[in-house]
Parts: C-alpha cells; structure tokens; sequence
C-alpha cells in the first residue's frame, strides 16, 4: 500500500519518473520526509506562542489601552450549574420551567443567571487582541521574508517559468524553510485548535487549515514549490492587514486607525483573493500547466484544494462585502469580521443590550426594538404563568381527590 501511494502516475505527470528528479542533488530535491521536520516546528510555535502571549502581548495591549469587560458574576447553584455543564447552556422554555419549579426562581432571574454565566467563559479582550498580535507578527515576518526571496525569482514575474523543466527544478534553501515554516504554523494552529477561540467561522477556518496543509505537502513533494510559493505569499499579504485591524480595535480610542486598516484590507483581501488568485493562480495551474505536461491525478488532486481554497474566499468576501455596507451607511454597531464570536455570543450581546435599557441606559436598538422586546417579554411571562396555574390547580385536584 505504501508503495502505491507513490505510484509515478499519482504524483508526476506521464513520461516522468522519480528517477528525473535524481538528476538534481540531495540539498535541491524536495523529499517528503522532508515534511516530518513540520511536526517539531509546530510545537516549537506552540511554545513560542505561549512566551509571547504570556510576556510580550500583555504590554503591548496596554500601549493600545486594551481592558477587559467586567462581567457580574452569576450566584452559586448547584442545579443551575449542573444543568449548565452537563445539558445546555441555553435551556429552552420548558426547560426554563422546569428549572424555575426546581430552583423556586423566577424566569427572569434564571435567563439572567444563564447569560451571567455564559459571560464567565467568554475570552477576554486581552486574550483575543494576544492572538491577533501573535498570527500578525507571523503574517508580517512570512510575508517580508517570502517577497525577499522571490521577488527576484523569474516565476514572480513570468508565471509559465513555474513549469520550465519541470519537475528538474533545483529547490533552493530559502524555499525550504519558507514551506516548513508555513506548515509548521499551520500545523501549530492545528494543535491549539480545541483551546483557541472558537470563532463564527470557526468550521470554514478549519476546512483552511487542512486544504492549506494538504495543498503545502502535496505541492512540496511533487516539487510545485513556484507555484506554491506564490499561493503562500498571496495569502499572508491579506492576513496582515487583518489582525492588525483586530488588535486596534481591541484597543481603545483606535476607532478611526482600525476602520482605516479595515477599509484598506476589504480592498487588499477583495483584489488578491477574488481577482489575482483565480485569474493568475488557478489560470496558471490550469491552463498554463498543460503547456507543459498533460493531465495526472496529481494535477486533479491539486487544483481541487486551490478550488476549496476559492470557495472560502467567496464565503469570507460576503462577509466582509456585509461589512462595508453597514461601513458606508453609518450603521457598523457590530463587528461581522473574522474575530466575530460564534452566534451564541453575539446574542449575548444582544441580551445584554436589553438589561441596559431596562436600567434605563442608552443602548443601539432604538426604542422599536424595545417596545417589541417589552411585548415578547410580556407575552413569555403570561404564558409561563399561565403554565405555572394550570400545574398548580392539577396538583391542588389530585391532593384532594387523594383526601
């Protein structure tokens, strides 16, 4: 089985052999187990990760006024605490009766409770603007080091150069450690996966993280290293302008900086994602490729990951086309970018919207907004009421038919 998988016609186009790229040298011949060196330096990103957040992103956050929301405590409760580990961590409404006959609460004080206590696990401004601090001075480095060495490479510049000779292209030093630098990253994101923040796109990022892995192996042993250069370069000229907006906005008094970075990366992240990467990319390993050699399974293989990588563009360019919108008519109240929480906080966020104005603080949905909340909250407290009597005038019957 192991020796299919490396079946010449998998992985090379027909007519070339593997004995072809033993005409090029040891240091110059990519060799996949070469890919097992990524491993070590996904953990070693982990570790640094960790030294930087740790010591490093809390003084910079402070240079950018980043605080935390102080968030109210929910009381203790044993069964309200057991229900929210164990069931749900938003009950429905029968079972926010349920809770209320057990606990002998009311339904406000259990809604209450429950977003208290979903706000205790929500990450903290300082955690978050650490990780958009972290994956910037990545994104920065990447990028400034991948423009260096190639921006005097003639495939930069003529993209039919990525396919002169192929696969007899010596691979060079700097593009080694350009693709295991990048896997390895990829692959630290990987590992922190389950304790990281899980984001609105959350899925999509991950469906990323594994066609950019697969996409990185694959090309470095076929030896698509031009090609997969660029695809690297493309990406991380974006990336940076994104978690550069992201720390300013976790900041404060960087309203106008992050709106400015944000305007600018929409234009960056529209114009390489959705014009420059499938006209001169995908064209290029398409069309352009197939002057050079003729279909292959690997060809198909890898044209399918550039086009999943094409699919989560378009995803992530509504959202942000969403985004400019709401920019341009005045209305941009909440942030629809990439470090958007899941939907469960967003609506805590309007929850918590509605307690200020019961408080009789001023909060962004207007006074329509409240009235109809006003009027559903009415409607939700009759109702559990009238439940509340009809179980208790049953209970009331049976005690007395049992006398």
């Amino acid at each position: 089985k192991y020796l299919n998988l490396w079946r010449e016609d998998y992985w090379l186009p027909p007519g070339v052999t593997w004995g072809d790229m033993e005409q090029l040298v040891d240091t110059e011949r990519p060799q996949p187990h070469d890919l097992l060196m990524a491993l070590p330096l996904a953990l070693g990103f982990v570790a640094l990760r960790y030294a930087f957040e740790r010591f490093l992103a809390p003084p910079m956050g402070r240079c950018l006024g980043v605080k935390n929301t102080v968030h109210v405590t929910a009381a203790p409760s044993l069964q309200l605490e057991s229900f929210y580990t164990q069931r749900s961590k938003q009950p429905t409404q029968r079972e926010i009766i349920h809770l209320m006959l057990a606990c002998g609460k009311t339904q406000r004080q259990i809604e209450t409770w429950f977003r208290r206590r979903r706000n205790q696990d929500r990450p903290s401004r300082t955690k978050k603007f650490a990780e958009a601090a972290w994956r910037f001075f990545f994104y920065l480095a990447a990028f400034m080091a991948g423009l260096a060495c190639l921006v005097d490479r003639p495939w930069f510049w003529d993209h039919r150069e990525c396919w002169r000779r192929y696969p007899v292209q010596p691979m060079e030093r700097a593009h080694f450690w350009y693709y295991m630098l990048e896997l390895g990253f990829y692959g630290s994101l990987l590992l922190r996966i389950s304790v990281d923040i899980k984001r609105k796109d959350f899925k999509e990022q991950v469906i990323h993280h594994l066609a950019t892995i697969y996409l990185l192996s694959f090309s470095y042993c076929a030896n698509y290293i031009r090609i997969g250069t660029l695809v690297m370069l493309l990406h991380d000229s974006s990336d940076i302008l994104l978690e550069s907006a992201k720390m300013f906005n976790y900041g404060t008094g960087w309203r106008k900086m992050c709106d400015s970075l944000f305007v600018v990366f929409a234009v960056v992240f529209l114009v390489t994602r959705l014009v420059i990467f499938p006209s001169k990319i995908i064209r290029n390993t398409l069309l352009l490729s197939m002057e050079a050699f003729e279909p292959f399974p690997g060809y198909y293989f890898f044209n399918i990951l550039l086009m999943v990588l094409q699919v989560l563009h378009i995803f992530w360019a509504c959202l942000i086309l969403r985004m400019v919108c709401k920019f341009l008519k005045g209305k941009l109240e909440k942030d629809e970018r990439s470090d958007e929480e899941s939907g469960v906080e967003e609506e805590e966020e309007e929850k918590g919207g509605e307690e200020n104005t019961d408080q009789g603080g001023d909060c962004y949905w207007g006074k329509s907004k409240d009235n109809l909340n006003s009027k559903i909250s009415m409607l939700t407290n009759s109702c559990v009421l009238n439940n509340l009597n009809h179980h208790r005038s049953s209970v009331a019957k049976r005690m007395r038919k049992a006398q």
